[in-house]
């Protein structure tokens, strides 16, 4: 069976009206044009949807049926359509986010906050995790994308690479505030907050503060930074974090900040991706909150740099 969807409007138009030649004007179309697309119908379908009596169409009791499926089927097209172009307008469609704790507090709910207020029609999902299960989760296509560190190659994750440079994380009553920039020889001896023994950070902050014969003396040891900062405001360390941590604290400290960052040099990096599944293509959706994100990082990382 070959149905078109002329046909279905053309019998729905001849059920309202009652008439071929008042159909044909409601389309805008011929009156043998139309009662060819009835016939091909009847054709297809193998029943008699009309009989002509004097000089009208009386309608049977199979096209009584057959409207009501008809009806159903115009309204899911119409739906359809409508939904597909909201869809390519992006106002409608689900992201689903997966997040490093950095990111996670202020700088991802926030960008999606301002991407979705005229956007009633989308649902959002945001997970906070390690890196490594973002990779698993983004890898396997569970999540549209991930903002994680930097990965190892993998061929079911698509990458967009950025390095950000750590900056000093002191009190802004601390003597070295006042100075433009804090290298290792400034912290040397001194109480420092720091990720993890072999997280990819601490080894790279260690080995620059062992290259310029700096002491390095990690006090405090933490799965992120975030938690750093309020040893940070009590006195009791220097941390050495990365940018977005930074740019998170002046969100829930807008005003009296007791904290001030300075750029560490020389530069540690602290290098993160943006995944999304190779497998399958990313949505319009998708690609343009990609697109802020990604801004945004450079933005922040720009910022922190000065």
């Amino acid at each position: 069976m070959n149905l078109s969807i002329r046909q279905l409007q053309a019998f729905r138009e001849v059920m309202r009206t009652g008439s071929i030649s008042d159909a044909a004007r409601a389309l805008n179309r011929t009156q043998p044009a139309v009662s060819a697309m009835i016939s091909s119908l009847e054709e297809e379908l193998g029943l008699a949807l009309f009989e002509r009596q004097r000089g009208r169409l009386a309608r049977t009791p199979e096209a009584s049926y057959f409207l009501v499926e008809t009806e159903a089927i115009l309204e899911r097209l119409v739906r359809t359509s409508r939904t597909m172009q909201e869809l390519s307008n992006l106002q409608e469609g689900q992201l689903r986010i997966a997040c490093m704790p950095a990111s996670s507090q202020f700088l991802i709910p926030k960008l999606v906050a301002d991407f979705v207020k005229d956007k009633p029609k989308v649902k959002v999902s945001i997970m906070m995790r390690a890196s490594s299960v973002i990779e698993e989760w983004v890898a396997s296509q569970q999540y549209d994308l991930g903002l994680a560190e930097m990965p190892a190659p993998n061929s079911a994750i698509n990458t967009i690479p950025l390095d950000m440079s750590c900056v000093c994380a002191l009190r802004v009553d601390d003597p070295l505030a006042k100075k433009k920039q804090i290298t290792p020889k400034d912290l040397c001896g001194k109480p420092l907050a720091t990720l993890q023994e072999e997280h990819p950070n601490l080894l790279a902050t260690r080995k620059v503060f062992e290259k310029h014969g700096a002491k390095f003396n990690a006090r405090f040891e933490l799965r992120n930074f975030q938690p750093a900062l309020k040893l940070v405001e009590e006195g009791l360390c220097y941390s050495i974090c990365d940018p977005m941590t930074a740019d998170s604290y002046f969100e829930y400290k807008m005003t009296n900040p007791e904290l001030t960052f300075r750029p560490f040099t020389p530069k540690v990096m602290l290098s993160v991706g943006i995944l999304t599944p190779s497998q399958r293509p990313a949505s319009l959706l998708t690609n343009a909150f990609i697109e802020i994100l990604h801004q945004h990082l450079l933005n922040i990382d720009n910022k922190f740099s000065k």
